[in-house]
């Protein structure tokens, strides 16, 4: 692992002008960031009609292969961000356990519940971050171990154990918890084994910190949303990665997670249209009413888009209580459309930098555990269609 993560750091800084930048904002500039040291990169960027960007936005193996010829060693860091598939499967009990949860996110529980039970260590578990408790009602009912499911939200406490009392289960128990505050400690043993399933930035950090800490016998943990931190760049954990200059701004730790499972055609093209738009009303604002800065506007119900630019831009002059002068709508949109094409260009680049990056992160967790004693295997545990955040740290504590 610390081969991997050596390799990943210095190919991330060798390369850093290809994703280090905010795609959305410099849509504006007509060069590219790395126009002087990437100069046939350049020219195969601009050969490029939309939708075969698009096509390569969909597929991450056709893009590497696309880009390889361009971007030294690329070809060998996507080789060190593969790991195994853990295909686990988890012995057929009552469908009722499932019941209220949604198809893709059942799919999650289902693959990480597996993984930890193929590897259950000590003698109950903790669900870190429960929600309702989902995960933690499989790894009771499957391992006949008791779970404790620390939750910050009351409600949500509250909509677990009525389900646990509906179901019969009586090894499940919730408390509400502020996991980040130092009351957490009293509900932290040794003897668990911490459980985790896309807890976020310093939510999971915290936890990988309490196992090690508390001298916990295991932990089965999927990070995810690593930019949710209160800190302003991200916070190494192991030495090698405190050691690095790489130091992720809280902005570029969001770039492993603009790799979403979409809802299919229809919501991609809501997507692109209301970007064209957006960019559309901001071309529109800095040409008539002298803006210098993009501004922000509310979501927008996808409806409204359906009513075309024009309509779009009077709600959202509305919303930010601006008047609009008369123009012509159809060249701003046009410019919009032209600006979007380019922060599709800009995200090509950087899209083969996600995983990568997201890997780096991973790495840095795993081996702070691993410098901790634990013996730590990093896997996939199911694939990208059930959901890209599919890597797991699980860590086990040798015994003495």
């Amino acid at each position: 692992m610390q081969n991997r993560l050596a390799f990943l750091d210095a190919f991330l800084i060798q390369h850093q002008t290809l994703w280090r930048f905010e795609p959305f904002q410099l849509s504006r500039h007509p060069a590219y960031p790395w126009q002087g040291s990437h100069h046939e990169l350049c020219q195969w960027l601009d050969r490029l009609s939309f939708p075969e960007v698009d096509a390569l936005l969909a597929s991450e193996a056709d893009l590497l292969r696309h880009l390889a010829p361009y971007i030294q060693d690329l070809q060998q860091a996507a080789k060190y961000t593969e790991f195994a598939t853990i295909h686990s499967a988890l012995p057929a009990l009552s469908s009722v356990l499932d019941n209220g949860i949604p198809g893709r996110k059942l799919s999650q529980i289902q693959a990480l519940s597996a993984h930890a039970l193929s590897s259950s260590f000590g003698d109950s578990w903790l669900e870190w971050c429960a929600g309702k408790g989902f995960l933690g009602r499989q790894l009771c009912v499957h391992s006949l171990k008791p779970v404790l499911s620390l939750e910050y939200q009351q409600g949500l406490c509250d909509a677990g154990e009525t389900l646990v009392n509906t179901l019969g289960i009586t090894g499940q128990q919730f408390q509400q918890m502020d996991v980040l505050s130092e009351e957490v400690d009293a509900f932290v043993q040794p003897s668990q084994h911490a459980v985790a399933l896309h807890a976020c930035g310093d939510l999971h950090q915290t936890l990988l910190r309490k196992v090690v800490e508390r001298g916990l016998v295991a932990t089965t943990i999927s990070p995810c949303c690593y930019h949710l931190t209160a800190s302003e760049s991200y916070q190494p954990l192991s030495l090698y990665g405190q050691a690095s200059s790489l130091n992720l701004t809280r902005q570029e730790l969001r770039i492993p997670l603009q790799q979403t499972v979409t809802g299919g055609e229809r919501v991609k093209r809501h997507r692109q249209q209301e970007m064209i738009f957006r960019l559309g009303f901001d071309e529109l604002l800095r040409a008539e009413l002298g803006y210098q800065q993009y501004l922000p506007i509310p979501s927008i119900k996808k409806s409204l888009l359906s009513q075309g630019f024009e309509a779009f831009c009077r709600w959202a002059a509305e919303q930010k209580e601006l008047t609009l002068p008369n123009q012509q709508f159809e060249h701003y949109q046009q410019l919009g459309q032209q600006r979007f094409e380019r922060m599709e260009k800009l995200s090509l680049v950087q899209s083969a930098f996600k995983r990568i990056l997201e890997v780096w992160l991973v790495l840095d967790k795993a081996l702070y555990l691993q410098e901790h004693g634990y013996q730590v295997a990093v896997n996939v545990f199911c694939s990208r269609e059930v959901t890209p955040r599919n890597l797991v740290i699980q860590a086990t504590k040798p015994s003495e």
